[in-house]
């Protein structure tokens, strides 16, 4: 099995690992298994719920339960505890956990391109990064906001202490449509989606086009690698189906998740189609996790103090 050099060890590259060891269930039984998500249910998610409405899980031997998380914390300490067996997390956590110690393994891509951005609120105002300088910034608390927010600004000659920096917590979407703020790190395929549907004339500065490389921002995390094959195959087969009919993916997430409001959702989901969130170009599909990618994202969380390189 190919691995990431040995900074990176911990991340699996491609899907073809050992299989599931025996647990006393009957022999050709689908295993159970625990998958948590990093927040509610949504259309970033499709090609899980997709997988999942088509049998291609259990067809793969994994009896897979889906569950949202309480917190953004969540996911971490779900899989530390053995409460979960997989979890989707935001790759700068994962980093971040496994520097604290956690024996945790990435499997999958959830999607091939970072989602974190710099929104404005005023789209005329605020043109390029540059006019940043002197305006009030909103990040949410989370680490990796600020190298984010930091990269956005290096990239246009602007100082990081040029701009004012308030914590927001995840209320960019009220602040700025209150005017409290003059832009906030937000990711574009879902804050950025809320606001254009307010009617909001916001500018989007997505940072892979501001400074940083591209990178898989939602990875699918393991506590160890059992049922990583066929997991991985199973959301191969649930993407597919995405790119084929998106429209009725969207329909099999909703289903699971009723709460969710399509016409929203549909937004959402071709925001990330027409990004090309789901594949990097014609080279990397979801849920490929390609070394290539990984290594440029370690370069970049180490350099922008993200990463310390420990683990």
């Amino acid at each position: 099995m190919r691995r990431v050099a040995a900074p990176l060890a911990a991340v699996l590259i491609g899907l073809a690992v050992a299989g599931c060891g025996e647990d006393g269930a009957e022999p050709g039984a689908p295993e159970g298994a625990t998958l948590v998500l990093d927040f509610q249910p949504n259309a970033v998610h499709a090609g899980i719920y997709e997988a999942q409405a088509n049998g291609f899980f259990e067809d793969e031997g994994v009896d897979l339960t889906i569950r949202q998380p309480s917190s953004t914390a969540d996911a971490g300490k779900l899989l530390e505890t053995g409460r979960a067996d997989f979890a989707v997390m935001d790759i700068n956590d994962f980093g971040i956990a496994r520097e604290r110690g956690l024996n945790l393994v990435a499997i999958a891509a959830i999607v091939q391109r970072p989602l974190a951005s710099v929104i404005a609120r005023d789209r005329d105002e605020i043109q390029t990064p540059a006019d940043l300088s002197g305006k009030t910034v909103g990040v949410t608390g989370v680490p990796s906001d600020d190298a984010v927010l930091d990269t956005v600004l290096r990239a246009s000659g602007v100082d990081a202490g040029d701009v004012r920096r308030v914590t927001i917590g995840f209320n960019a979407v009220a602040q700025l449509a209150a005017g409290k703020i003059d832009a906030a790190t937000a990711f574009w395929n879902a804050e950025g989606v809320q606001l254009k549907e307010l009617g909001i004339p916001t500018r989007e500065f997505r940072v892979d086009e501001f400074g940083a490389p591209r990178y898989p921002e939602l990875v699918l995390v393991a506590r160890d690698e059992r049922l990583a094959e066929e997991m991985g195959s199973a959301l191969a087969s649930g993407y597919d189906l995405l790119a084929d009919r998106p429209e009725a993916a969207l329909d099999d997430l909703i289903a699971a998740a009723p709460g969710l409001e399509r016409p929203s959702q549909l937004s959402q989901l071709r925001a990330l189609t027409s990004g090309e969130a789901f594949a990097r170009g014609s080279r990397t599909a979801t849920p490929e996790l390609s070394e290539e990618s990984v290594q440029r994202w370690r370069s970049w969380a180490e350099g922008a103090g993200l990463l310390d390189g420990s683990s």
